[in-house]
């Protein structure tokens, strides 16, 4: 699930992005509503995180104009602020927000509510959103499980984000400064092998046991996740 964070308390928006990718969402963090504005616009993602109070735009400012643009019209919003008032909450709901968190909060409301927008979204689309496949690979994002061939994979939180990622981007190479920066939250090292590491663990769980790889080694680019004959 590929998430939105708009929040310009900086040590709360790294605290959150660290435990939301820990959670395997991917995250893009914005500081100000005019950047998150662009970024929601400009971008495909699943859900957003919305800070009530920002610099620049305020996040009802922002909500308003997401309902109007075609692109992020059914984008599940969560609202976070300090204002806690029955009367602030009923109007973030009714500016377009689909949920309202007021700080302080603890970190497993905030994932629960997310998977609740998550699979009311997927319900509303008739979709089948969070569960991504491949082949006999299936990857269900709520329930957080991998499975090949009706096999179960057993993976950690970081294989799970990796491969994630990478189904998500089927098809596409992907480098290992993206890997490096979606995954792991953190600038490429080329002395570094962390994102070959992983993706080594990845494919002994995921291509050794079966007869057909779906990870490959794009020499000099990166790896790509595809079904080849």
């Amino acid at each position: 699930m590929k998430l939105l964070l708009v929040e310009d308390e900086i040590k709360l928006a790294d605290y959150l992005r660290h435990g939301l990718t820990q959670e395997g969402f991917i995250v893009d963090v914005a500081h100000d509503g005019l950047q998150g504005l662009h970024q929601a616009c400009e971008g495909q993602y699943d859900l957003m995180v919305l800070d009530g109070m920002l610099p620049g735009l305020d996040g009802l400012a922002v909500l308003a104009a997401l309902r109007q643009h075609k692109q992020t019209q059914a984008l599940p919003v969560l609202m976070l602020t300090a204002r806690g008032d029955v009367e602030d909450r009923v109007k973030g709901l009714q500016s377009g927000a689909d949920d309202y968190l007021v700080k302080p909060f603890a970190f497993s409301e905030l994932v629960a509510r997310l998977h609740v927008l998550m699979r009311r979204s997927q319900g509303q689309h008739g979709g089948d959103a969070t569960v991504l496949k491949l082949g006999d690979l299936e990857l269900d994002l709520l329930r957080r499980k991998a499975q090949r061939q009706g096999q179960r994979l057993d993976l950690t939180a970081k294989e799970f984000s990796l491969l994630t990622l990478l189904l998500r981007r089927q098809g596409e190479v992907l480098s290992r400064t993206e890997l490096a920066e979606q995954v792991w939250d953190m600038n490429f090292d080329s002395e570094t092998n962390v994102v070959e590491v992983a993706v080594r663990r990845l494919r002994t769980k995921l291509d050794l046991p079966f007869e057909l790889p779906l990870i490959h080694t794009v020499r000099g680019m990166g790896y790509v996740l595809e079904m080849r004959s």
